[in-house]
């Protein structure tokens, strides 16, 4: 059984200062959906609190301590995270732990993923999914976790889908048998990679019905894949829908194709909550790509044509005002999980979040987002996804 790895990591335990900065800045707050689970518009990602992102210096200092409590101040009471993140669980729990006088327990989520332990690390077994969501317990400091998923499922299912990069929209079409969407393919177990998605489902379902998780569910990538994997469990016994599906890097400027399958996974697989992350497709939209994106070359030169047909220094702003907005009530209806590393990146978001909320675009912002679209049209590589990389090699799957 794979166990999480020891972390060294020492976090402040005396309170953050509070300076002017730490206020959030007069306006709306960041507002609940009419969801199933009464989560925020906007969900802080968790994620950045790593070393993926941030050096140790960064996260034994007070910057992950004051971006929570802004992040909560603003209305943004939910939070997504995952033991495969190294230290994040640690540092956000501690986080929580020293604002827990003006944000008592009750008044946030936690939202956190199992099954993942490294890079290539993989362990689906029902006792490592136990032993995962205990330590995650233990981590974030708390007596329950609100939402617990399989995380990265494309990484232990049985492969379905020949055709590992592009639109996978094609999925939706006379092609879906190729994906194993086909009408009549909900239940089929295809090997052993899916009887382990089954079988570490149940053991979530088991720590609910425990009382230690109130919801349960699964994320990954491939958009077909999380499809397929919803309609299976739907259609194996208990027979029961998973509650929460979070999907990530496909409602952006480069790749909206999520919004394709929102419908299906609603009505077919009876999804109760539908969950969007990542609006800079994994830092590959902003200025500084992370040396170990999956993107290929073609798609890096597009980014970086994109962003200067854009302007600039506006294209982050626009790229997460993209996401919000396709992401809001008037659209597609999910929340949104967004990543910070710093609380001037918090006012950042939630400055954007009000823009959108509050003012229709204008003609010279719709103009630039539809010449970036065209960008990323013509290079091929608009509503394209690039291969998940091989669990063996690292490599993407081309």
């Amino acid at each position: 059984m794979v166990t999480p790895a020891p972390l060294s990591l020492i976090v402040p335990s005396e309170a953050a200062p509070d300076e002017e900065e730490d206020k959030a800045l007069s306006g709306a707050p960041v507002t609940l959906l009419e969801n199933a689970f009464c989560l925020p518009s906007l969900i802080l990602g968790a994620g950045t609190l790593s070393n993926q992102y941030n050096s140790n210096d960064h996260l034994s200092g007070f910057a992950p301590m004051r971006l929570v409590r802004l992040a909560l101040r603003y209305g943004i009471k939910a939070f997504d995270t995952s033991i495969y993140y190294g230290p994040s669980e640690v540092v956000l729990g501690n986080a929580l732990r020293s604002v827990k006088d003006e944000f008592p327990r009750e008044s946030y989520q936690l939202m956190t993923k199992c099954g993942r332990f490294g890079a290539n690390s993989f362990d689906y077994s029902p006792a490592a999914i136990r032993n995962s969501v205990l330590q995650s317990l233990h981590r974030l400091q708390t007596e329950y976790l609100d939402t617990v998923y399989l995380h990265d499922v494309e990484f232990v299912c049985t492969p379905v889908q020949a055709k590992q990069t592009g639109n996978h929209a094609l999925a939706l079409t006379e092609e879906k048998a190729a994906y194993g969407l086909e009408e009549g393919q909900e239940g089929i177990i295809y090997g052993e990679g899916d009887q382990k998605i089954l079988d570490a489902f149940a053991e979530l379902r088991k720590m609910k019905e425990e009382g230690l998780i109130r919801s349960i569910g699964i994320t990954g990538y491939p958009v077909a894949t999380l499809l397929r994997l919803a309609l299976l469990i739907f259609h194996n016994p208990p027979y029961e829908p998973i509650d929460v599906l979070l999907s990530y890097s496909h409602i952006s400027l480069q790749n909206s194709t999520f919004a394709e399958f929102v419908s299906h996974f609603r009505q077919r697989a009876k999804v109760k909550q539908l969950v969007a992350a990542s609006p800079f497709s994994m830092g590959l939209l902003t200025p500084s790509i992370p040396h170990w994106h999956p993107a290929p070359e073609g798609l890096r030169k597009a980014v970086t044509k994109a962003r200067a047909e854009y302007g600039g220094d506006g294209f982050i702003d626009a790229a997460l005002a993209y996401s919000i907005r396709r992401c809001g009530p008037e659209d597609l209806d999910v929340p949104l999980v967004v990543g910070v590393s710093t609380p001037a990146e918090v006012h950042k978001c939630v400055q954007v979040w009000r823009k959108v909320h509050e003012k229709p675009m204008s003609a010279d912002e719709r103009q630039k987002e539809a010449e970036v679209l065209e960008v990323f049209s013509k290079a091929g590589f608009l509503n394209w996804s690039w291969a998940s990389p091989d669990r063996t090699t690292g490599v993407s799957r081309l």
